[in-house]
């Protein structure tokens, strides 16, 4: 064969084994690591590359995407077309991105009722009264409807109903605990015991062995049930129950799992049956076969050809021939056969050979289906084990086996605490000596759970012989049990012994406790399983105070035998969190309240109601009337040195160090998280700031905390305190007043964007105003006030109020609101509500805030030129492409957005949050059907306008979300031409393969619960284009690749359930 044509098919065997091909540059690489040599480009008269391959176009396809990178994908021949079915087939790597910490927090109403109560009774605490943060609250008392269901559906269903059956789940705090659970859910993964019984089955059926990633498939397919997968990183810690081998092959770490006495079985089996002696060959078997058989396994032709499978097996996209020696000596540690590859055909029963040339070493390896090499070696040759070699085995693990028995259970290693990985999980705070080890406790079915079903068989394993297991002797730091108060069984360990009394700390609970010795039994061997509940963690923002007094019995009052909802911001041995209080209307920032504590009472500004105040500063005016205010005072004075000396340290100090104090990398934010305190740099100023809303990991949400002003910036324009200066600028209070105009007409009602502009126009640029305070509303942190300019001073009926009133600011316009203009004239909004001061335009903190984005030179941008981006490709029937799920009603209509462009629209959606939080405010018309950008949820939206409300609200559709919602007038603004370059990310969809016109809600609801907020594989079927993106609809099949080896296609589960569904009834 010309060397031409043998690099074209190698070329094009390199390229089918990547399904979304491969990008130029590491083309070379790819091509070098499978056949070990490059692509011979010069040698066949080509200078570069790039011009080699678009002289072969009948192997490579180039393509180049938007963002300008070339990818060379396989083109298909005759000969390799059912390769490259199978290849297009396989599952796609469907990796989470790395996103910022989600600072908004769940909803209180999340857990049903039961759950709650479940927690309180699994928090029980020796010598400790426990105050939940979730009161009780009376509430209508609704029938929950009754369904009838089949049991793999009823699950999923209940918890749906719980939390959406009414507003709140305490409102069923009056109905009895059995009521809640009205359909009947199969046994629970938290019973411990019940899973080790079945996994000891499930070893037991697949005696050779199994690898730990399959045992969740076995699980399922045996008992039609989940296996919690976060119990398979406790199996290394069951050695009753397994026996866990680790295997590296090429880097990677894998598990195999055997039942708990496989080393004798095997030898045993290996006497009475030579049928399974295959298996002695294994990692597994006894060190003292290894010698004997490491150079014959490898001659044995069916036990060479099963690890070749195994082999092929993890290489889905299969192995190069003269790649595998390597990879099998790797794997097993025995010499690869010499000869083994000169003859391929010696294994076509355990693969399929591709082969790429003359030489036999050049061929791709493919791995066939299991059965079908079970069926080939069912009639190959066995080991033979010399017989002396089997009784000496024998006697070794039998020796072996009995010092297993005889090992006492303080041996045992405890398996550790997993932390929770949901986004928000709950936590009982136990106790604390510092901030930086707070005593907590995980509350949820694999914790507190898990530990009250625990306790209760410890109840019942100690009240069957409690003599017999009372301990003797005791050790520092032995485990054991401990016979508490209110006939409790805890797990503890031993501190201290000092004569007939034990100090011991309970395991699972966190606090110490002096007990009478006749309390303490010997901890049974069944009960190290589950980790030690009691954790620590560290409280975010007051690790630098973690051992203030102050501080921590502040800490110690608010949080002590309460249950609070927590955000992980970094998981470690002792993680980082932030604890919020969800009992509320509101969530509370635990850590924000409490470090509040630490502030210097005496700077803080104490307005006197009927005062007069002067030289008062308007530093912003909010869109509902609201005003922050400066009042000359001792706090006051107190900032401008405090920030003077901050400028003077980065000045002096880091700038002749570093070169530039903005540039300094140890004073960037490395974690921001809400409620954290930083500095904000406005040339030449610096402002202390509070982090309020984190929306990715470059735009985030602050308030300037002596301003009140809130505005988007990006996470690199912030900067950490210097530790010098972190104790003076903590303990200062705020120097911003909110404040509200006094006696204002009750008739006014909401304030108008003209009322607004006025007053800010009126007061943000006067340099010197007067104010009288009125009455003080300490439960809002409100004063009502009498506002005047210098001139009007101090004549009442020249206030602001009283001018206000008269002037016709208060008519409501209809379909006109507040919008941007981004032009340099004006002062900046910060967030909807809010703008910045004049102040501090002054310093440059329009120019600080714009950062890298591109604004129009003059108004007359806001008029788009560009109408409609360009459509979204869609793929073609019978083509694959990944999608992620981001609205699902029912399998009629469902939204699914493209998951290799979802990067793509995050960064878009940040530069809409950093670009509208800073543009000017201007009245336009809203028109219908037209399109515009909306602030959602504190994120900015491209949307189309279905209808305008006579309330001020406005009806939208998401153009890149597919959701409808319901927005205020005030928060739709100009989609501009730099926002509609990307394509409309939202595909509206139908699924295929089901045949149903009306859903049921109880169908709706498991439909959405198995593909909503998910990456998964669509296979279209059809396409009804339209020149409109949400006119545009695909009906496609949805398939889950989440499984290791199985793939679930949604359609056949819909079908499954309603064949089940119709049984029932």
């Amino acid at each position: 064969m010309p060397e031409s044509d043998l690099v074209a098919k190698m070329l094009r065997a390199v390229l089918q084994s990547s399904k979304n091909g491969i990008p130029l540059p590491r083309l070379q690489g790819e091509y070098k690591s499978l056949t070990g040599d490059w692509i011979p480009f010069k040698q066949l008269g080509h200078s570069t590359l790039e011009e080699y391959l678009k002289t072969v176009p009948g192997v490579v396809r180039i393509e180049i995407n938007k963002m300008g990178e070339i990818t060379c994908h396989a083109v298909a021949s005759a000969e390799t077309v059912r390769i490259a079915q199978l290849v297009a087939c396989q599952r796609s790597s469907k990796r989470k991105m790395g996103r910022q910490v989600n600072c908004q927090m769940r909803l209180k109403n999340t857990a049903p009722f039961t759950l709650v109560v479940a927690d309180q009774r699994a928090a029980r605490q020796a010598d400790k009264k426990l105050v939940v943060a979730r009161p009780a609250r009376a509430g209508d008392q609704r029938p929950e409807k009754r369904l009838t269901l089949p049991p793999r559906f009823q699950k999923e269903l209940q918890v749906h109903l719980s939390r959406s059956s009414s507003v709140d789940s305490n409102d069923n705090l009056n109905e009895p605990v059995s009521e809640t659970h009205r359909i009947p859910s199969g046994p629970s993964n938290s019973n411990i015991n019940e899973v080790q019984n079945r996994v000891k089955e499930v070893l037991n059926k697949y005696s050779n062995g199994i690898w730990l990633s399959k045992m969740p498939q076995f699980y399922r397919e045996i008992y039609e049930e989940e296996l919690n997968t976060a119990l398979l990183q406790r199996f290394e810690y069951w050695p009753h129950i397994c026996t866990v081998e680790k295997v590296c092959t090429g880097g990677h770490t894998d598990v195999l799992l055997y039942p708990a006495k496989k080393m004798q079985h095997l030898v045993t089996s290996g006497i009475d049956h030579e049928g399974t002696s295959q298996n002695l060959t294994s990692s597994k078997a006894d060190p003292f076969l290894k010698p004997v058989m490491e150079t014959k396994s490898a001659s044995l032709n069916s036990d060479f050809k099963q690890k070749v499978a195994e082999i092929l097996f993890k290489y889905s996209n299969g192995l190069w021939a003269n790649a595998l020696p390597k990879v099998y000596e790797d794997t097993y540690k025995v010499k690869f056969p010499e000869d083994a590859l000169n003859n391929l055909d010696l294994l076509s029963d355990i693969c399929t050979v591709n082969q790429i040339s003359d030489s036999p070493k050049k061929a791709i390896l493919y791995a066939k289906p299991q059965k079908y090499i079970d069926e080939n070696l069912n009639a190959t040759d066995r080991v033979h084990i010399p017989e002396d070699l089997k009784i000496t085995v024998e006697q070794e693990c039998s020796q072996l086996m009995e010092k297993t028995k005889e090992q006492g259970p303080e041996n045992i290693m405890v398996p550790p605490l997993i932390i929770p990985a949901e986004a928000s999980p709950s936590v009982l705070v136990v106790e604390l000596n510092n901030t930086n080890e707070v005593v907590i406790r995980y509350v949820g079915k694999d914790y507190s759970a898990a530990q009250e079903l625990m306790e209760d068989e410890m109840k019942e394993y100690y009240s069957q012989n409690p003599t017999v297991l009372l301990m003797q002797s005791v050790s520092i730091g032995q485990l054991v049990a401990v016979h508490a108060e209110e006939d409790a069984w805890l797990r503890a360990q031993i501190i201290s012994v000092e004569d007939n009394r034990i100090k011991v700390c309970y395991v699972d609970y966190g606090f110490s406790e002096i007990i009478e010795n006749n309390k303490v039994y010997k901890l049974g061997r069944c009960f190290y399983s589950l980790p030690f509940q009691a954790a620590k963690c560290r409280l975010a923002g007051l690790e630098v105070f973690c051992d203030d007094p102050v501080l921590v019995k502040v800490v110690e009052s608010q949080t002590c035998g309460k249950i609070f909802a927590v955000e992980i911001l970094e998981k470690s041995d002792i993680p980082l969190v932030v604890l919020y209080d969800t009992s509320g209307e509101d969530d509370i920032n635990i850590n924000v309240t409490c470090l509040k504590a630490l502030c210097d009472k005496s700077l803080e500004l104490h307005l006197q109601a009927d005062a007069l105040y002067t030289n008062v500063r308007v530093t912003n005016v909010c869109s509902d009337g609201t005003l922050y205010c400066q009042v000359p005072s001792k706090g006051l004075a107190k900032l401008c040195e405090i920030l003077q000396k901050l400028e003077d340290y980065f000045h002096y100090k880091v700038c002749k160090e570093k070169g530039d104090a903005e540039q300094a990398p140890e004073c960037f934010v490395s974690l921001p998280f809400c409620g954290k305190i930083c500095v904000f740099h406005c040339k030449g100023k610096w402002a202390r700031v509070e982090i309020t809303s984190v929306h990715s990991s470059r735009a985030l949400d602050v308030q300037f905390m002596d301003t009140g002003t809130v505005a988007s910036v990006k996470v690199s324009e912030l900067r950490d305190i210097p530790s010098q200066f972190l104790r003076e600028i903590i303990t200062l209070p705020p120097q911003a007043m909110k404040c509200c105009l006094a006696d204002l007409p009750r008739n006014i009602g909401m304030w108008t964007p003209d009322a607004v502009l006025w007053l800010r126009d009126t007061v943000l640029n006067c340099p010197d105003c007067s104010i009288k305070v009125a009455k003080l509303d300490d439960s809002k942190g409100i004063a009502h006030i009498y506002l005047f300019t210098p001139k009007n001073f101090p004549d009442p009926d020249r206030s602001i109020n009283r001018q206000i009133t008269n002037e016709d600011l208060w008519k409501h316009q209809k379909d006109v609101f507040l919008s941007v203009a981004p032009s340099g004239a004006g002062p900046i909004k910060g967030k909807s509500d809010t703008i910045l001061a004049p102040e501090l335009l002054g310093l440059g903190l329009k120019k600080s805030l714009m950062g890298s984005i591109k604004l129009a030179p003059d108004p007359s941008s806001v008029v788009p030129t560009v109408d409609m981006p360009l459509l979204l490709p869609l793929p073609k029937p019978g083509e694959h492409m990944d999608v992620y799920v981001s609205v699902a009603c029912h399998p009629g209509h469902f939204v699914v957005q493209p998951w290799q462009e979802i990067h793509n629209l995050e960064v878009l959606m940040e530069e809409m949050i950093l670009y509208y939080s800073m543009a000017e405010e201007r009245s336009i018309a809203v028109k219908k059907n037209n399109l515009y950008a909306a602030k959602v949820e504190n994120k900015w939206h491209r949307v189309l306008i279905k209808g305008i409300l006579t309330n001020g609200l406005v009806s939208v559709y998401e153009l890149d979300y597919g959701k409808h919602e319901l927005v205020s007038i005030r928060k739709i603004q100009p989609l501009m031409d730099m926002f509609r370059k990307l394509p409309f990310q939202a595909i509206t969809a139908q699924l295929a393969g089901v045949k149903c016109k009306q859903w049921s809600e109880e169908a709706s609801i498991v439909f959405r619960n198995h593909v909503e907020k998910k990456p998964l594989v669509a296979l279209i079927q059809a396409v009804n284009e339209s020149t409109r993106s949400w006119d545009r609809k695909i009906v496609t099949y949805l398939v889950d690749t989440a499984l290791p080896d199985t793939d679930i296609w949604i359609h056949d589960f819909m079908s499954q359930y309603f064949v089940e569904l119709s049984k029932v009834n």
